[in-house]
């Protein structure tokens, strides 16, 4: 059979952007496979799902939040079960864990790190990012059945969306593994500046070099009238808060501008702000993975431009 399986991924009874994606992916794939289009809710919500021509449900208390034995238990028994030609996860901090796990104990191949998806003569193809984006490598699983974990943004959610009702069925949960509970969801704490609903956002990458070099991105910030954000390293080294960070583990933006300075591009990263309406890269890397989704680019020394560019737009 050539359908396709979408796994639903939701956080506190909210279905995810990349699930909608998949979803729309999803339907363009089973069509051309001469299938239909199958979703998986595990101990969530079946609702907003009408694209699907089935949802099957996993209900059970203990599959409500996320734990890695316990879902890909569940995971595993849907494959098991349904049997799906393609089984979409998104590339996310839980997907990553769960693609990878049903993929070690089926034995079915992954794609990791997908954005690109298509059917060639009934053969499924899809490109997976890697090297940070440097590198795309088409895959073509050899015997047919294979799961993808796909890059947040890679497809418009738009695709997905639908007010339909859809065929809901029940499937029975597995055994469970209790050694490991989920206890509390630990919300971070509000931040002093909300960048997601910034018109411009000047984002420092590792190129910065050190905290004290990121007065020169708050004076292009100020200048602009817009907030300063943050590639993960410079979260991680501590110089910036979590809260700046954007990116797969960070914050989705779509401001009206975004600078993004010393930044390389990493997948992570473009997940969280390629849809910005403007984009504009400053980087001394002329082959750096953010130019290729970067409406101008500068290959340069942020050190020298930054400054020259602020006193241009002050003046």
């Amino acid at each position: 059979m050539g359908n396709v399986l979408v796994v639903v991924e939701q956080l506190n009874g909210k279905t995810g952007e990349i699930t909608f994606e998949m979803l729309g992916k999803g339907r363009e794939l089973a069509s051309a496979l001469g299938g239909e289009l199958h979703a998986l809710v595990i101990g969530g919500q079946a609702d907003e799902l009408g694209i699907a021509d089935k949802v099957w449900v996993m209900g059970d208390g203990a599959l409500a939040h996320y734990t890695s034995a316990n879902h890909k238990a569940a995971l595993v028994a849907a494959i098991s079960a349904i049997s799906p030609r393609v089984t979409l996860i998104g590339n996310t901090s839980i997907g990553m864990d769960l693609a990878a796990g049903a993929s070690a104990a089926t034995g079915i191949p992954l794609i990791a790190y997908c954005n690109a998806l298509r059917v060639e003569g009934g053969q499924v193809v899809g490109t997976s990012q890697i090297y940070g984006g440097k590198v795309l490598a088409e895959v073509a699983p050899e015997d047919g059945a294979c799961i993808v974990s796909v890059l947040a943004g890679a497809f418009p959610a738009s695709a997905g969306r639908s007010d339909k009702t859809p065929v809901l069925e029940t499937l029975a949960p597995p055994a469970l593994d209790n050694r490991v509970r989920f206890v509390r969801l630990i919300e971070p704490e509000a931040a002093d500046v909300d960048i997601t609903k910034a018109a411009v956002v000047v984002s420092v990458g590792r190129g910065i070099q050190s905290a004290d070099n990121i007065e020169l991105a708050d004076g292009l910030a100020d200048a602009l009238g817009g907030v300063v954000g943050a590639s993960r390293p410079v979260t991680d080294a501590g110089w910036l808060p979590k809260s700046r960070q954007v990116g797969k583990s960070g914050l989705r933006v779509k401001p009206k501008l975004y600078l993004a300075l010393g930044i390389s591009g990493a997948p992570e990263h473009l997940e969280g702000m390629k849809d910005s309406g403007l984009i504009i890269a400053i980087n001394q890397d002329a082959s750096a993975p953010i130019f290729d989704v970067a409406h101008y680019g500068v290959v340069g020394d942020l050190f020298e431009i930054v400054p020259a560019l602020t006193e241009k737009i002050k003046g």
